[in-house]
């Protein structure tokens, strides 16, 4: 049942929707990452490491709802529940436990640079059918970019 009606045609539909669903799925999953990792963070450099986490969730965070959102607009149900990004995700879990510093920052390196990819692959599908949606996801990797390149600079 959709209650929304969308602008899009229902193939054009199908390629945004399941691109805005996996892009939440993975915004929803790096908040999680982030924020397993900032609390678990210790070594020489925990504050600044610790901070900087928190812009990566801020950032998830707020793409995460910026995305659901879009994905409503367009008559398509978000869905960020526990078990569904557990299941797709495209970021590999924090491990458990205290994590050095440089863990930490490998960590986030690893993570923002899967989500990259998968975002980049989500604004070739998108040029297209939708370039509103295209465009959210222009801003959101360019984002998440320069978060991986501050980490990259922090182990350099």
């Amino acid at each position: 049942m959709s209650i929304v009606k969308s602008p899009l045609r229902d193939e054009d539909l199908k390629i945004v929707g399941d691109a805005l669903q996996g892009a939440l799925v993975d915004l929803v999953d790096l908040g999680l990452v982030a924020k397993q990792v900032h609390w678990n963070v210790v070594g020489p450099r925990f504050r600044s490491v610790h901070l900087q986490l928190d812009d990566v969730v801020a950032t998830a965070r707020q793409y995460a709802d910026t995305v659901a959102e879009r994905a409503a607009a367009l008559g398509v149900s978000p869905d960020g529940r526990a078990d569904t990004v557990a299941k797709s995700s495209g970021i590999e879990p924090a491990h458990d436990g205290w994590t050095k510093d440089d863990d930490a920052v490998r960590t986030l390196v690893t993570a923002l640079g899967a989500l990259i990819v998968r975002m980049r692959e989500r604004i070739d599908a998108t040029e297209h059918p939708d370039p509103v949606s295209q465009d959210l996801f222009i801003g959101l990797t360019a984002d998440l970019e320069k978060h991986r390149w501050m980490f990259q600079a922090e182990n350099a």
